[in-house]
């Protein structure tokens, strides 16, 4: 039986969510009702990550296998077709059957949009973080540098969670200037329950100068979610891609 990979570009702004859930609109409910459409057959679809309600992605990954002889380019087609403008397949490819979209992942890229500046956004206003006092991101990426490599990152990971391990291989972590908009990449192994949220929140106090950038490593050695920062809001959070 056929496994396919999909490639998802979607707003998440009317969606709670990538996962499943009752009387709520979520992507994995667009995405199988989709391949119900196509193929008259319900199956279930894995997603490479949870995203949360308003948050975006670029390059989600799902899978799911199903009995069914089309080629990647009939697949797109069809499922484009079916889902809301607000969700596109952009690739699919045909993999081989042990492949699995969460447990296959080895990295995920994630990118954080602020809009530093006093004036608030007409347009984009859901895809960014509107923060209107000065931000420092020199400070920013200093305390970034703290965080780099493999943790305990309770301190940043919302509870509840049926998550068991806290550690995680954070790679980058990094602040972006383009004018009055910042950009922040993190790269890990894996993320915990609103991980990315959670550091950007706390940076954004560091580029306030509500915290020194040293105390991010007291932050994390703490392992205690309410020495850290806020949670930042989840419209400014794209998935950018998964790494296999």
């Amino acid at each position: 039986m056929p496994t396919i990979k999909l490639t998802l570009e979607y707003d998440g702004t009317s969606f709670a969510g990538w996962q499943r859930q009752l009387n709520q609109p979520t992507i994995q409910e667009a995405v199988e009702t989709a391949i119900e459409g196509v193929t008259q057959i319900k199956v279930p679809v894995a997603g490479a990550g949870r995203t949360d309600a308003g948050v975006h992605a670029l390059g989600q990954v799902a899978s799911f296998r199903i009995d069914r002889d089309m080629t990647p380019y009939e697949w797109t087609r069809a499922l484009n077709a079916h889902l809301p403008d607000t969700i596109t397949v952009r690739a699919v490819d045909i993999v081989p059957d042990p492949f699995h979209a969460r447990h296959a992942a080895k990295g995920k890229l994630y990118e954080y949009r602020i809009l530093n500046r006093p004036e608030r956004p007409a347009l984009n206003r859901q895809y960014c973080w509107h923060v209107y006092t000065p931000l420092d991101d020199a400070a920013m990426n200093r305390a970034a540098l703290y965080l780099v490599g493999s943790h305990d990152f309770s301190s940043f990971e919302t509870q509840p969670t049926e998550n068991e391990d806290p550690i995680c291989h954070l790679q980058r972590l990094a602040v972006f200037r383009e004018g009055d908009r910042l950009r922040i990449e993190a790269y890990a192994d894996r993320f915990l329950k609103q991980m990315v949220r959670s550091l950007v929140g706390t940076l954004v106090e560091v580029g306030s100068g509500r915290r020194p950038a040293a105390s991010l490593g007291e932050i994390l050695a703490a392992r205690d979610r309410s020495k850290a920062g806020r949670t930042a809001p989840p419209q400014g959070l794209f998935l950018l891609k998964v790494d296999y």
